[in-house]
């Protein structure tokens, strides 16, 4: 298993550590509900150097990823970055990440913990002859996640940038811990989402400046059992269980965030724009509120009655509204707000009631 250049410094603050992603990473440092309030009160740390990391180079870079990939790169300038898919020729979701465009680079970044898909499954269309390079960063790249009503100040106070009017998914560059690092606005609990992206030996430079800068906020490490509940709170889907190969992206809500109806061919481009032409999304992705039941599994079943109408793909306790919370993909028929269903927990079914997305939000 592979282990983070910071892991030992989380077994000194105290992690409990998991498997995630062929990588043993944090799950929480013996307070998860402590973690989530510093994250929605004032700032979290945490450690996303599992996270699929690419780096794509060479004179057809753009050229080649436009023509895969289910997102319009061509507008994008450097500092700017993008949501994408990549399909199956089905329309179904193999991987789901952010692009963030460089002068002479294209970085990419998992969205979720999926390990080496992404990397894997755009290799598999890097044909000879065409000029770009696939590099992949997964370990020589490390990624920190600063989550938070002060994440702004503390940015600010530890390497000089003005992340203010960032915006999702943009991106600065800055020199920290001596490594040249990618400082990128991003969406991954709800509150404002500042991630560094520098390569590896930098990484622990910029982890302590972090720290030092967020300690008068009372700055928390932050594993992946707090993470996962602010995440779903703020209805953000997931490569692995939420986006995957039983999912086409209208299905998951993604219209005009991870693909393009106007860009041209890709793979799954004809099933996605028949969806949209005859409105024939067959499930949405909702939110699920169980007052009165355990966390369900990945893949439990949900009824209407005695009709079988879809499944559960994530489901946590959230701090935020005491409640199991879940997202579940239902039949359209089945997807509107306060709609009455029940989910199956070990032979046992328990009620449910669609939520609309997100279940949290500042704003």
């Amino acid at each position: 298993m592979k282990h983070s250049p910071l892991h030992n410094l989380h077994t000194q603050l105290g992690a409990s550590f998991e498997e995630t992603a062929g990588w043993n990473m944090p799950a929480h440092y013996g307070d998860v509900a402590s973690e989530h309030r510093a994250v929605r009160q004032a700032v979290g740390i945490a450690d996303l150097s599992h996270r699929g990391k690419i780096r794509v180079t060479g004179d057809d870079r753009v050229k080649w990823l436009q023509s895969i990939i289910s997102n319009d790169i061509l507008p994008l300038t450097p500092g700017q970055g993008r949501y994408s898919s990549f399909l199956t020729h089905k329309g179904k979701m193999l991987t789901y990440f952010r692009l963030y465009m460089q002068p002479d680079a294209v970085m990419l970044e998992d969205v979720g913990e999926i390990g080496e898909m992404t990397f894997q499954a755009l290799r598999k269309f890097l044909l000879y002859g065409t000029k770009a390079k696939m590099e992949n960063c997964a370990e020589s790249w490390g990624l920190l996640l600063v989550s938070g009503p002060k994440t702004g100040q503390v940015i600010q106070s530890a390497f000089g940038v003005d992340v203010t009017d960032l915006v999702p998914v943009n991106f600065v560059t800055a020199q920290i811990g001596g490594s040249h690092a990618l400082v990128l606005r991003t969406e991954e609990t709800g509150e404002i989402d500042i991630e560094i992206l520098i390569p590896a030996p930098g990484l622990l430079p910029a982890w302590t400046a972090l720290l030092e800068a967020g300690a008068k906020y009372g700055i928390k490490p932050v594993g992946t059992h707090a993470r996962e509940a602010l995440r779903m709170e703020a209805g953000i889907p997931k490569a692995g269980p939420d986006l995957n190969e039983d999912i086409v992206p209208p299905e998951a809500n993604l219209e005009g965030k991870a693909f393009s109806l106007s860009k041209g061919c890709y793979p799954g481009q004809e099933v996605v724009a028949r969806m949209d032409t005859y409105g024939n999304v067959r499930r949405h992705l909702v939110g699920l509120i169980l007052k009165d039941a355990a966390i369900p599994p990945k893949g439990a079943k949900l009824f209407s009655g005695d009709r079988e109408v879809g499944w559960i793909s994530s489901a946590v306790h959230s701090p935020q509204l005491n409640h199991v919370i879940a997202f579940g993909f239902p039949l359209r028929d089945f997807s509107k707000p306060d709609t009455a269903l029940t989910v199956e927990i070990d032979g046992t079914r328990h009620a449910a009631t669609v939520h609309a997305l997100p279940f949290y939000s500042r704003v």
